[in-house]
């Protein structure tokens, strides 16, 4: 390329951030007051300079990806000037030399503070703990004083999943999982329903390419049809709605594609069958204080035309979610030869601007329902004090993480005390929760509870509406056995520093046995390393939970005989191996792949059925990968290298919570292995059908069967049938034929 057409190239560059500048100013222009446009301006330079030099992996420079971040923020969110200036500046401390000192000089320290919980932590870590987490931790750290942190760090993610298909696939698969663990919740808690779909729709695309290509294909077939169907179906409420003058829009779409892939999975029914695939939402312009009558005169109009399914009645107008969610959703029949269900979701335009855009439009109209604010901080203090509760205890990233992540996606009861105070908790809260809710005190001294004037136990699961008066002893004592039921961050975080205190001692007996059997058994120092082995091996949580175990007697001293042996077979194994890092090392292990392999293409991925004899790798019993599959490498701590299909259940948490000890892996093209297979056969049962199965896997396609299990219940059959395969084309060959026998309905891959 001659220097004159990189000049070109440049000078069109420049114009064309200029132009997505300007249109970011004028999207912003609403929301900016006084000396909003010239900091905005301030900060664009800023970014502009720090990221000159830096592309992203398509090759556009880097300062497209904050300007649509922000772009982001305004479009999508809703927010103003403040986190504009944030999103343009959101990686400049992390990747270029500007510091939060040279941030909070030019735009102040609320600015400065926003942007340090940006900031990825930097630095090595435990093995066994989680950058992920650990930067998960210090955001929800900043989330607790400005929830812009969180909201900012979505626009980011949204766009990072938009961009991703430059990015090499292990880390695809990594930022991916991280997405659908952490953020997709995230999103669903902040109320930003279209986010949170496009980030699921996103991650399935890239975790499961050919689901995701399938349902986009037969949405793409089917949608000439499907909006006929729609027109048809608005017809008669769109002309109600014109009757009674109600000002107002009709919109008809498909679910979205995770939640059909999502439909498929639990129901096992074809795509044609799936349970309302529709949605109508009508959305109706009238003012605040005639919200709620116009929705209910709205439902009756439409249950008059088609016929409602009682139990599919959510109305979430009466009570609102605690993510500001407000609206009225029925599941109606259609009418005409083939009845479908289609759900109806009934809303005013505030509803929707809500259920849109979250609390970011939901601060548009704070003031006006104190009870979704109430419900909102709420969670946000059940944050703040497991935030605090895991510095007090040193409980572990990944370990809160996973806390406050069960707090994300559940739907909330409202319930009472017994002065009439509102108290919101997630949805299978009991007894003891509302206790823990009420005050840590009256958590851990209660002995029952007495809800609507009848005792009830501890574990009594409330139901929204239920008047609660705590029953409680000096006497009582907080117990492990409360940890199986309890289901708020904050019952689950106080009960574990009660009875982590009541522990220390059996802690710090049990590190005083181990250290003196090690010392016995050759091993003179409890090392950190020693000690994450240890922890890996009899499957604790932390070094903490290993030394209690040893100190109660639920792990007897002898059993560190067996694992020294095991550790020494092993370390015996790894000598002979060709590569001699330890496997914990990714970068290293990968750097010594790309020796191994040359010039070949993926030369930085472990090729399954070449390596085996220079890598320690296995494949993971939890998801039985065979060549073909679409799967990649996770580095244990004591068992080398196992290969996981991408759709095993455990890749979203392996991949979320340890994106740094992912490995790309590949089948060699020439791979001669057998592999166990399972599938799960259904049908309807005949004379003979067992017969006919197992002719056609055994003679038809001499494929060998390991294990055969069959159970009939109520005429349906289903079998479990284990058998050795050479790749996915083999079994996929063998599905086709299997499906040819009468009487079988269905097939599926088991794990």
């Amino acid at each position: 390329m001659s220097v004159e057409a990189v000049a070109i190239d440049l000078e069109l560059e420049k114009k064309e951030i200029l132009k997505r500048y300007r249109k970011l100013l004028a999207s912003a222009k609403p929301y900016l007051r006084d000396n909003d446009a010239k900091l905005i301006k301030q900060a664009f330079l800023m970014s502009v300079e720090a990221h000159k030099h830096m592309r992203r992996k398509s090759g556009e420079p880097y300062i497209y990806h904050p300007i649509a971040v922000a772009q982001i923020c305004v479009d999508e969110i809703g927010l103003g000037a403040t986190s504009i200036i944030c999103a343009l500046l959101h990686d400049v401390v992390e990747d270029t030399e500007v510091t939060l000192d040279e941030i909070s000089e030019q735009f102040g320290s609320k600015v400065a503070k926003i942007i340090d919980g940006l900031t990825k932590i930097s630095g090595v870590f435990e093995h066994g703990s989680s950058q992920q987490a650990e930067n998960f931790r210090k955001m929800l750290l900043t989330l607790s004083d400005d929830i812009r942190v969180i909201l900012i760090k979505l626009a980011d993610r949204l766009h990072n999943m938009r961009t991703l298909t430059s990015m090499a696939r292990d880390k695809q698969l990594k930022i991916s999982s991280e997405t659908f663990y952490l953020y997709a919740p995230l999103a669903h808690r902040l109320g930003l329903h279209a986010i949170k779909s496009e980030l699921e729709d996103l991650c399935l695309k890239y975790t499961e390419p050919e689901a995701y290509k399938e349902i986009a294909k037969r949405l793409k077939e089917t949608k000439a049809s499907r909006e006929k169907f729609i027109q048809n179906f608005i017809r008669p409420i769109d002309k109600g709605l014109q009757d009674m003058s109600f000002k107002h829009v009709i919109k008809g779409r498909p679910k979205s594609i995770y939640s059909i892939h999502n439909k498929l999975k639990k129901s096992n029914v074809p795509f044609d069958e799936i349970y309302d695939l529709f949605a109508v939402r009508v959305i109706l312009d009238v003012p605040k204080e005639q919200e709620k009558a116009a929705c209910w005169a709205v439902y009756s109009m439409v249950t008059d035309h088609y016929k409602p399914n009682p139990d599919r009645l959510k109305d979430w107008i009466s009570n609102p979610k605690s993510n500001g969610y407000e609206s009225l959703h029925t599941t109606v029949m259609s009418s005409g030869k083939k009845g479908r269900w289609v759900e109806v979701q009934i809303r005013t335009t505030r509803m929707d601007e809500i259920a849109e855009k979250g609390f970011a439009a939901h601060w548009k109209y704070k003031g006006n329902d104190t009870r979704t604010n109430k419900a909102f901080e709420s969670w946000l203090s059940q944050i703040r004090e497991a935030l605090d509760s895991s510095d007090k205890a040193q409980q572990s990233a990944v370990e809160l993480v996973d806390d406050i992540r069960s707090s994300l996606y559940n739907e909330e009861v409202f319930v009472y005390t017994p002065k009439g105070k509102l108290i919101v908790l997630k949805e299978g809260a009991t007894a003891l929760d509302f206790a823990f809710e009420i005050h840590t005190e009256v958590g851990a001294r209660c002995i029952g509870a007495k809800v609507n004037n009848k005792l009830v136990p501890l574990s009594y699961k409330l139901k929204t509406g239920d008047i609660i008066e705590c029953m409680t002893s000096a006497k009582q004592k907080p117990s492990e056995d409360w940890l199986g039921f309890v289901v708020t961050t904050k019952a689950k975080s106080r009960i574990k520093d009660y009875i982590k205190e009541a522990n220390k001692q059996h802690v710090i007996v049990g590190r005083d046995m181990v250290e003196h059997r090690l010392k016995i058994l050759g091993v003179n120092v409890l090392t950190l390393e020693v000690t994450n082995q240890l922890r890996a091996y009899f499957n604790a949580k932390d070094a903490n939970d290993l030394f209690y175990r040893f100190g109660k007697g639920y792990i007897q001293l002898d059993e560190l005989k067996r694992w020294k042996s095991d550790r020494e077979s092993h370390e015996r194994k790894q000598a002979a191996k060709s590569i001699q890092e330890p496997l914990t090392n990714t970068k290293n292990l990968v750097k010594e792949l790309k020796k191994l392999h040359g010039d070949r293409k993926d030369a930085d991925a472990l090729l399954i059925g070449e390596d085996m004899d220079k890598i320690d790798y296995t494949l993971a019993k939890c998801c039985n990968p065979i060549a073909g599959d679409d799967v990649f490498g996770f580095v244990t701590i004591n068992e080398g290298i196992k290969i996981h299909r991408t759709s095993c259940p455990n890749a979203p948490e392996l991949l979320s919570r340890h994106g740094d000890r992912v490995l790309k892996a590949v089948w060699a093209s020439k791979i001669e292995m057998s592999f166990v297979a399972h599938l799960i056969i259904k049908g309807t049962d005949r004379m003979g059908l067992m017969n006919d199965v197992t002719r056609v896997i055994s003679q038809d396609l001499q494929v060998n069967i390991q294990n055969l299990s069959i159970g009939v219940k109520d005429g349906i059959f289903e079998g479990k049938i284990a058998l050795m395969v050479n790749n996915t084309g083999h079994l996929e060959k063998l599905v086709n034929s299997l499906e040819q026998v009468s009487g079988v309905v269905e097939i599926e891959r088991g794990e």
